[in-house]
């Protein structure tokens, strides 16, 4: 019979190799976009990429430690491993906020009318999406710093009062001025960029329900629902927000449970990561989901591996 901590390692395994191999693949394929087809390359591809990399980078650093401790592994991160992982883990999380934000944010400024007031960013969205990227670096990065002093290396595992918790980490002790002004900027941050991935992803469905009422108008009812490509796109757009701001706040809510709960529960940091990592895990099957040319490149890959091992094979 398993233990509860075999079964959730399991788990977590799963969920790192599916989201290893789901990001891993999608980088692929927009490397070879970029590399062998620029002519159907469009400037929102730069923003999946970012955020593939980032996914990849947040799923390693996310479930690793919890792989380890679930099956045993004791002492595995000293005081600056359990900096370099916490900053890491919490820089990346914050970027796939970020990035989703801008992504949603594209989608709505690409998809307005002609003649709305928000028209005139359309040619300089591509111009703009670089230095998103690097200022959003710089800025996460600067927020974090403090992670450098805050998380050190567990010694105390009977850790009480409000603080992080983990199989190798914690933090010192919170309560003073720096660490509320700290949480203040991080919860700022947040709701900044959730409220403007929320407000953009419902005008965005706004606009594509009255393209569809006007298509159905112009068309009549012959056609089918299925005609219409718009209904695809908005199906798509939530699910992929959705899905983001579910994890999101699920693993929000979590994360503030173990931080303010006077006892620390250890198996709870475990679970968390799964809610952590999922979105990141998630995304890019719904970014694959029903493109063509991925289909195409999938084939292509293949082909090529096919080519390979009959090379081999021949000698």
């Amino acid at each position: 019979m398993f233990s509860s901590d075999t079964i959730l390692g399991i788990v977590l395994i799963a969920q790192f190799c599916v989201g290893i191999r789901g990001n891993s693949l999608l980088f692929i394929f927009y490397i070879y976009t970029f590399s062998f087809k620029p002519h159907v390359k469009r400037p929102i591809d730069s923003i999946f990429m970012h955020l593939t990399i980032v996914n990849i980078v947040m799923v390693i650093f996310t479930l690793i430690p919890d792989i380890l401790s679930t099956f045993g592994v004791r002492r595995f991160l000293d005081d600056v491993c359990c900096k370099v992982v916490m900053y890491v883990f919490r820089v990346t999380r914050a970027l796939t906020i970020c990035t989703t934000c801008i992504l949603s944010t594209f989608q709505a400024t690409t998809i307005t009318p002609s003649n709305s007031k928000w028209a005139w960013l359309k040619p300089k969205l591509s111009m703009w999406t670089f230095p998103s990227f690097v200022c959003l670096w710089l800025i996460n990065m600067l927020i974090y710093s403090v992670i450098v002093e805050m998380v050190k290396g567990k010694t105390n595992y009977t850790f009480t009062g409000n603080g992080y918790y983990h199989a190798y980490c914690q933090s010192r002790q919170f309560g003073n001025h720096n660490s509320g002004s700290f949480l203040s900027i991080i919860l700022i941050r947040d709701l900044f960029f959730e409220v403007l991935t929320m407000w953009t992803s419902l005008y965005m469905v706004t606009v594509l329900y009255r393209h569809h009422r006007r298509a159905q108008g112009l068309h009549g009812s012959r056609l089918s629902p299925k005609s219409f490509p718009e209904q695809k796109a908005t199906r798509d757009i939530l699910w992929l927000v959705s899905c983001f701001v579910f994890f999101y706040w699920l693993n929000n809510f979590v994360t503030l449970y173990g931080f303010y709960s006077p006892v620390k529960i250890a198996i709870l940091e475990e679970i968390n990561a799964i809610f952590a990592s999922s979105f990141p895990t998630l995304c890019p099957f719904l970014l694959m989901k029903n493109k063509k040319i991925t289909l195409q490149f999938a084939s292509s890959l293949s082909i090529w591996k096919i080519h390979c091992f009959r090379s081999a094979f021949n000698g």
